[in-house]
């Protein structure tokens, strides 16, 4: 080798060296500020902060909800970290938690097949939300059930297959071949226009989380309150809800289901669900 070569396969060798050097450095930064000044790792919670009751912001500018609560009280349980709470939007938590920006991310989130390759679910649900049809009044005495709807006509609002509730009738459906509900795909629609459906006689009912329904049309300042003396609302069943971790966080996400089993012992679950819903919406679950 020429004392050329040789003098530019130096040059390369040190300059791998202080690439290295400074990667490492980065990773070292990276690592020192995912830690507070006791050396607990950092977890950061993040949640919506507009969805009464289950994650929002009070009042006071304080986190607050139900999930948030439980997610506190999950934090007590790992003194080993510190749990920091984020407020953000549905779109910046979900991928936020799938980019690392949080650690976890809470809003009332179901399981679905998508949502697990992106995301870690623990074994144990943090709470449950209600699912039912939204019917018009006059045919409150045919319609009692999902299988009395289906008696009726099964005429369902279309639902997007990506949409969680999609899943929801197409289960039902399967486990009742023998009288399905009729379930089409739909392409995006305002959710006023489910209202009018039904109100119409286009469609007979419209799947809807209870928690929307009472938001949107019972409330005496909701949006479409306008037509909560035509409407009514049956519920079906609840769905569990879940936190979802990032990809790296499967250790953590194993903690958390050793604190919820425990605070589910303790009556602490049930005690907050009572606060936030004013009864155990664990009771829905099937």
């Amino acid at each position: 080798m020429s004392w050329l070569n040789k003098g530019k396969a130096i040059v390369a060798a040190l300059l791998v060296g202080v690439l290295a050097a400074s990667f490492a450095g980065c990773g070292k930064d990276k690592a020192k500020e995912a830690s507070n000044d006791q050396g607990k790792k950092i977890v950061n919670v993040a949640y919506t902060n507009y969805y009464v009751p289950y994650d929002y912001v009070n009042e006071k500018g304080e986190a607050d909800g139900f999930e948030v609560a439980v997610m506190k009280e999950v934090a007590k349980k790992l003194p080993q970290y510190e749990f920091k709470f984020t407020p953000t939007s549905d779109d910046d938590l979900l991928i936020g938690v799938e980019s690392g920006k949080y650690t976890v991310g809470t809003k009332g989130i179901w399981i679905t097949e998508p949502r697990k390759k992106k995301y870690v679910f623990p074994q144990n649900n943090i709470g449950a939300s209600v699912i039912g049809l939204v019917i018009r009044k006059e045919n409150a005495q045919q319609i009692k059930d999902l299988p009395s709807f289906a008696d009726f006509s099964g005429k369902l609002v279309p639902i997007a297959p990506q949409d969680a509730r999609y899943m929801v009738i197409d289960s039902y459906n399967k486990e009742h071949s023998d009288k399905p509900i009729k379930l089409d795909s739909s392409e995006a629609f305002q959710i006023a226009d489910a209202y009018s459906w039904v109100l119409e006689g286009r469609y007979d009912a419209y799947l809807e989380v209870e928690l929307s329904y009472k938001n949107n049309i019972v409330k005496d300042d909701a949006p479409y309150h306008q037509f909560n003396d035509k409407l009514t609302y049956i519920r079906y069943k609840g769905i569990p809800t879940y936190p979802i971790f990032n990809k790296e966080q499967k250790e953590l996400a194993a903690e958390y289901d050793k604190a919820i089993e425990e605070l589910r012992a303790e009556g602490k679950i049930a005690e907050l669900e009572q606060k936030y819903f004013g009864e155990s919406l664990s009771q829905y679950l099937q």
